[in-house]
This record gives C-alpha cells, sequence and structure tokens, in this order.
C-alpha cells in the first residue's frame, strides 16, 4: 500500500488523542496589576490551574465563589508545606484564610464542569 493511504488515517488518531487530554471548557485568569490578587472566571470548565501569590505572616486572603454549576476545589498551599484552606464542592460564598508564616502560596483550582468565579484579594496583615 501506498504511505498516502495511510496518512488520513494517521492524522485522525492524531486528532482522536489530542481531543482525549485537551481540558474541557474554558478559564479565563486576570491578576491584580498591584500583585495582591487574581480573579478566575470558567464556563463549562473541567480541570485544574494555579496562581501563585507571594505573602507576609498575619495576611488574610479574602475568597469569594460564585458557584453557578458544576464542581469546584480549592487550595491554599505554601512552598514550605504549610495549607491554610482545602475545600470541596464549594457553593457560593465569601471567607477569609489568614497564613501563618512568610511564603510563597499556590492557589490552585479544581473544576468539574464548573461554572462560575473564584476572586481572591490579599487584604495584606490585620497585626500592624
Amino acid at each position: 500500500m501506498h504511505p498516502i493511504v495511510f496518512l488520513p488515517l494517521f492524522i485522525t488518531i492524531i486528532i482522536v488523542i489530542s481531543a482525549c487530554s485537551a481540558p474541557k471548557g474554558s478559564i479565563v485568569i486576570l491578576e491584580n496589576p498591584n500583585g495582591t490578587g487574581f480573579t478566575m472566571d470558567f464556563k463549562e470548565w473541567s480541570s485544574k490551574n494555579k496562581c501563585e501569590l507571594s505573602l507576609n505572616k498575619g495576611d488574610v486572603l479574602q475568597i469569594e465563589v460564585v458557584h453557578e454549576n458544576g464542581k469546584i476545589a480549592l487550595t491554599v498551599k505554601g512552598k514550605k508545606g504549610s495549607e491554610p484552606y482545602t475545600g470541596n464542592d464549594l457553593e457560593s460564598g465569601l471567607f477569609t484564610v489568614t497564613v501563618s508564616e512568610t511564603d510563597k502560596y499556590e492557589i490552585r483550582i479544581t473544576g468539574k464542569d464548573a461554572t462560575g468565579k473564584v476572586i481572591v484579594k490579599n487584604l495584606e496583615s490585620n497585626a500592624e
């Protein structure tokens, strides 16, 4: 057989494989220009994503969750190992998280067919 016959089959296999591993839905992440927070806006999104914030001991993160559909999970974890917050199946609401040490923190979001928004702001330290 000619290689030309195998080319369409090869292309089809590549398309199928890449479609299986692609994240579903869409997410838009907008960071605040001053580096004190960000907004994650997602629609029918199934995947994981993260943002990082450098925080000082005692800083307070204000987290707002707007849950419209699907499942949303959120974790706040420091590079040194502290994990001040972990939440699964989040519903709409507003809450705060206080960090216990100065570190670079990873705010990781996981969605499953999730539609909504997560807004994170550093309110800075109350202990001044």
